[in-house]
């Protein structure tokens, strides 16, 4: 029971919701803070159309502007979306809007470093770790040294790496987090796919979360809303799983036709009959003539 009176709501609601609040710093501090591993003051939640759910509940984004450890500027973006979406908006997506930011926001022109951290409820690849970083690093193909560029800032030539200019990734995927959360990062973690913060995390910014973003703390038409949207997005995965599952079977049936008329064509090549190849087969004895016309042709 004191589990269901503590069920918190979705991050990915609470952060198009509730968290570009500037009351709600605090919880958003303590996730930026625990994710880049150092200290960070939010300056501003940047205003734009795309920073909120969109209706169809494909995907949410934030892009916030914030202060590291060393007092730099940095843009931080959240963003959670479905499969569907994840990829052509990671590398395309996330590249432009960040442009768009920095050359039409003149409070971004300051900016040093660029993060976008994905909180991804699917798999997606192969790997066995629940958290993986990436960034915009050219080594060289032979010397396997990194690319130095020089950039100017204010009228001084600057040699930096393109990892220091570029943005950083960070995929945080929930399907692989399988642990009892003892560290900073896997309470978060342990938040973002259970939607429960227990009482007793030490986390920065949970403690916080776990008053404000209490499910039986909103309305009832808050709570219907929210209930909408989380079923919207079971439907949305249940749809894509069975397309997934429809689209692996018509695969493998693709790959076993091509495999049958590989073996045809191997039985002809021995000089058996296309009766033979048809009966050893299964396929169609028109089909196998037709492979006879083309080995002839060639």
């Amino acid at each position: 029971m004191t589990e269901l009176r503590d069920k918190c709501i979705r991050f990915d609601w609470a952060v198009s919701r509730l968290l570009h609040q500037k009351a709600n710093f605090g919880v958003l501090e303590g996730f930026l803070t625990v994710f880049l591993g150092e200290p960070i003051k939010i300056v501003e939640v940047l205003e734009n159309e795309d920073n909120q759910l969109l209706s169809d509940d494909k995907f949410y984004r934030m892009e916030i502007k914030a202060k590291n450890s060393n007092g730099e500027d940095i843009l931080v973006e959240i963003q959670n979306m479905t499969r569907l979406y994840y990829l052509e908006r990671l590398f395309y997506g996330v590249p432009k809007a960040i442009s768009e930011l920095v050359n039409l926001n003149d409070t971004c022109k300051e900016v040093k470093k660029v993060y976008s951290i994905s909180i991804l409820y699917f798999d997606l690849g192969k790997g066995s770790d629940y958290i993986y970083v990436g960034q915009n690093n050219f080594v060289g193909l032979h010397t396997k040294d990194n690319l130095i560029i020089s950039t100017r800032e204010k009228d001084t030539i600057v040699s930096k790496s393109t990892s220091e200019i570029g943005t950083t990734y960070i995929l945080v995927r929930l399907n692989e987090f399988n642990k009892v959360a003892k560290s900073p990062i896997e309470e978060w973690v342990e938040y973002l796919k259970n939607d429960f913060i227990s009482p007793e995390a030490k986390a920065l910014g949970l403690q916080e979360a776990r008053e404000k973003l209490r499910y039986y703390s909103m309305s009832n038409a808050e709570r219907y809303a929210y209930d909408e949207h989380v079923n919207a997005i079971m439907i949305q995965n249940d749809v894509l799983e069975n397309a997934m599952l429809e689209g692996h079977a018509e695969g493998l049936a693709e790959v076993r036709a091509e495999e049958r008329i590989e073996t045809a064509k191997r039985l002809l090549a021995m000089g058996l009959s296309p009766q033979q190849v048809a009966d050893g087969t299964m396929l169609p004895l028109e089909e196998v003539e037709k492979l006879v016309d083309e080995i002839k042709n060639k």
